[in-house]
């Protein structure tokens, strides 16, 4: 049996993989991206501890649902590849179980990817940046930890929704949209589809109530159908290709 930390739990997610999810958001985060709205998650301790029977149990209660709507379970954060034993244990039993597993991550953890990858059925992967200095400004870690997990990606073959958070005044520009497709192209070719998120402003409260400093508080929200124009200017080859996962 494995214990893990987690921060909250959503039975009815929607927009974290295919069909209604099951959504784990796992405490513990090595990244300080400047647009953070969990930062809340940053600290491994703090949010409940669950042995991964309990959490197995409370899966299979809604299974009723989200099977029904071709959804399944999503390990989300924080980020999930900092607890890979646990993390690994819940997958193997949801495949068990015939449970349709979905990985939210941002490729900084600590190892076991091969594995880890073995039992996810789809990857939700989050690019921060497109280059060192650009991933270093917004992240305050190494781009060579993620694209670690890029090779584990390459290697697994298995499908892969890119993500992309849209800022005003720092990565909203074609010209970084352009960067972002070649990225893709040349460093996560299993790529099914591309989600452009765009920036909000909900998670501000959090930094207050922790004491943090928002770093971008100046920073306005990003107009969403701006960021949909961007999407399907720059992106439509890909989801062309990956509606059915949308």
């Amino acid at each position: 049996m494995e214990t893990g930390f987690i921060s909250s739990i959503e039975t009815m997610g929607l927009v974290d993989g295919p069909g209604i999810r099951y959504v784990v958001f796992m405490s513990g985060c090595a990244l300080r991206c400047g647009f953070c709205h969990n930062p809340n998650t940053w600290q491994m301790q703090g949010g409940m501890v669950m042995s991964d029977e309990e959490l197995l149990r409370g899966i299979k209660r809604f299974m009723p649902y989200f099977t029904r709507s071709g959804g399944g379970v999503t390990f989300s954060g924080g980020e999930p590849l900092l607890q890979p034993r646990f993390l690994l244990s819940m997958l193997k039993r949801c495949r068990e179980a015939g449970i349709h597993t979905c990985l939210d991550t941002a490729g900084v953890g600590l190892g076991e990817y091969d594995e880890i990858l073995k039992y996810t059925d789809l990857v939700l992967y989050d690019v921060k940046a497109t280059t060192p200095s650009g991933y270093r400004e917004l992240c305050e870690r190494d781009i060579s930890e993620t694209e670690a997990f890029q090779k584990a990606l390459i290697k697994w073959g298995g499908p892969v929704i890119v993500r992309q958070v849209v800022i005003p005044t720092i990565n909203d520009t074609p010209a970084y949209m352009q960067e972002l497709a070649t990225y893709i192209k040349q460093n996560i070719p299993t790529a099914r589809g591309v989600e452009l998120l765009p920036y909000h402003k909900m998670g501000v409260y959090k930094y207050k109530e922790l004491g943090l400093v928002d770093p971008m508080a100046e920073i306005p929200p990003m107009d969403r159908d701006v960021t949909n124009q961007l999407l399907a200017t720059y992106f439509g080859e890909w989801n062309s290709r990956g509606e059915e996962n949308e």
